[in-house]
């Protein structure tokens, strides 16, 4: 589903895998934050996906002029989830509503796994 908008010169229509592009490059340039996880239906486990696949593990919906915005993320150990989930919302409301001129709604962070480094 897209956005429709109207002005006086005309119709814009934006593709849902915009926004999900604008929201993932916004979340990976959070701190603490490893990359996106998209889930494997047949088995029920999390892979952490490329950087050229980070829209699988996003999902937007559409709502007349407001869109919800869904990620599947994987964090560093040791940081405070709440406090990168608060960047991360207001990072992707910044750069999706500038960018796009669509206010966001929702965003919802789920946070799949925590990668620790040896």
């Amino acid at each position: 589903m897209s956005v429709n908008m109207s002005n006086e010169n005309g119709n814009i229509i934006i593709d849902d895998q915009v926004f999900a592009t604008l929201a993932g490059l916004a979340a990976m340039e959070c701190y603490g934050v490893v990359g996106m996880a998209s889930k494997n239906a047949t088995e029920g486990i999390f892979e952490l996906l490329k950087r050229e696949q980070l829209t699988k593990g996003i999902k937007v919906t559409a709502a007349e002029d407001k869109i919800n915005i869904d990620l599947y993320i994987v964090l560093q150990y040791g940081v405070k989830i709440s406090v990168v989930a608060d960047n991360i919302i207001s990072r992707i409301k910044y750069s999706v509503e500038n960018f796009s001129g669509v206010f966001v709604n929702n965003v919802n962070i789920f946070v799949q796994g925590v990668r620790v480094q040896k």
